[in-house]
């Protein structure tokens, strides 16, 4: 037996009960992904092991450029399975890295490998995983229905005509999309321009009209959420048509324009957002495309990116006050880059907590991206549970471009029932598990579906 047993993780009989008696077996609501809806309604076949492990998986690409292996080996020419056996060369070094433990719950959970991937089994690791892969049973829509996925809600920009969500509307999960406008209200960003031009908007208000259009449309597609990508919070009050119209002339505009219309556009959305229901996802605090060169070799998102540490809380005050004192704030959910700011995004959602019957309306979310790893889990749950309610928590998401990234909510869990279990052994809480297995179900899936109506 490799060391992904049945108690994986899981150190006491406390936390071994509520594993595998209340969490085991859930269904997943992955309720932020960045899955390609094209690939799962085309019902994508992966072409071999790297495809399906390491295809666009930039959390790999960087452990293996720390490992020294060349571009080529990883994002370049080189036969993919080359790439695959470097990957298995620098995978031992891995040690205490959540990559190490999504990769063999991944080769253990699907392809039912359960030794450790080393040089010295690479080629029979990569031989079993292609074999398994010409099999329908391992297309895309396969890998999501046996993972056992309710529902997934995709990342989509507003003009998508989201035809593929269409076409998968009879499919045995829910493919939902998700509302992400980050090129509307990304002024100071390159291709702004054009970007608006294709929306046909000549004027502030032509934007938000179709922006609003756009969201009766997702709406009628069964989204139920939206996402910004923030890599600061925006509060400055100004004129947004005048800076709208100062962009599209060609003229150059300032940090503070430029955040004016960002802050206005935002605030626009979060109004519409609570208008249909919706909850809104605010990812705060990433620094992007830190190396130039491998900007312009790559283009973004290819494991470049790193945590900022900007200041937060005053601006993220006056964004959700100004819409709470309009009876405006949508349900939202915090999630900072910087564990520095746990604290500031947790208390600041009780701020917010509007009697309005919905259960923790403002969430702090889970440990993102840098944080989804076991220690930053653990501090998230903790300071969540400190200064809120880890009860009403909506729990795990995977944030994944991955068929086979499932097994990170598995994963998740154990984590989850290890430490309210350590709380239980500790005398920290009653050995109540009518009350456990409830705090454990809501966690791990009740909270989300509820909480997005789905």
């Amino acid at each position: 037996m490799g060391f992904i047993n049945e108690n994986f993780m899981l150190h006491g009989k406390t936390a071994e009960r509520l594993y595998h008696e209340y969490a085991e077996g859930l269904p997943i609501i992955d309720y932020h992904c960045h899955l390609s809806p094209k690939q799962i309604a085309e019902n994508y076949q992966f072409r071999n092991a790297y495809d399906v492990f390491l295809g666009g998986d930039h959390y790999k690409w960087r452990l293996m450029r720390a490992f020294g292996i060349d571009e080529r080996h990883i994002t370049g020419d080189a036969p993919e399975k080359e790439k695959f056996f470097r990957f298995a060369e620098a995978m031992p070094y891995m040690i205490g890295n959540p990559v190490y433990h999504w990769t063999h719950l991944e080769l253990k959970r699907y392809f039912g490998i359960d030794e450790p991937l080393s040089p010295k089994n690479a080629e029979a690791v990569w031989d079993k995983v292609n074999e398994m892969l010409e099999r329908d049973d391992f297309r895309a829509q396969a890998l999501i229905l046996k993972s056992g996925v309710e529902v997934v809600c995709t990342t989509d920009d507003p003009a998508d005509d989201l035809h593929f969500h269409e076409s998968l509307k009879d499919f045995g999960a829910k493919i939902l999309p998700a509302f992400r406008p980050d090129k509307s209200v990304g002024i100071e960003k390159a291709g702004w321009i054009d970007y608006i031009k294709n929306t046909g908007a000549k004027s502030y208000r032509e934007l938000t009209d179709w922006l609003s259009s756009r969201m009766d449309y997702f709406d009628r597609h069964g989204c139920r959420l939206s996402d910004h990508g923030l890599d600061g919070v925006p509060y400055c009050e100004g004129d947004p048509a005048s800076v709208f119209e100062k962009k599209m002339r060609g003229d150059a505009v300032t940090a503070k324009e430029a955040e004016c219309f960002r802050y206005s556009l935002l605030s626009f959305c979060a109004k519409e957002y609570a208008r249909r229901g919706w909850a809104m996802q605010l990812h705060i605090g990433a620094l992007r495309n830190n190396n130039s060169v491998m900007m312009k070799k790559l283009g973004p998102d290819t494991g470049f990116d790193s945590i900022n540490d900007m200041e937060v809380a005053e601006n993220l005050s006056r964004l959700l006050d100004g819409l709470s004192s309009e009876g405006s704030l949508p349900k939202t959910i915090l999630y900072c880059l910087n564990p520095k700011d746990n604290f500031v995004l947790a208390t600041m959602a009780g701020n917010f907590q509007e009697s309005d019957g919905v259960l923790c309306k403002m969430q702090f979310g889970a440990g993102w991206w840098y944080n989804d790893q076991r220690d930053g889990m653990e501090k998230q749950l903790r300071d969540n549970a400190a200064l809120g309610l880890l009860g009403g928590f909506v729990g795990m998401l995977t944030d994944s471009r991955s068929f086979v990234s499932y097994p990170r909510h598995e994963y998740f869990r154990r984590i989850l029932c290890n430490l309210i279990g350590s709380w239980v052994d500790n005398g920290e809480y009653p050995e109540d598990y009518d009350a456990l297995g409830r705090i454990i179900r809501g966690i791990c899936y009740e909270n989300a579906k509820k909480y997005f109506g789905f």
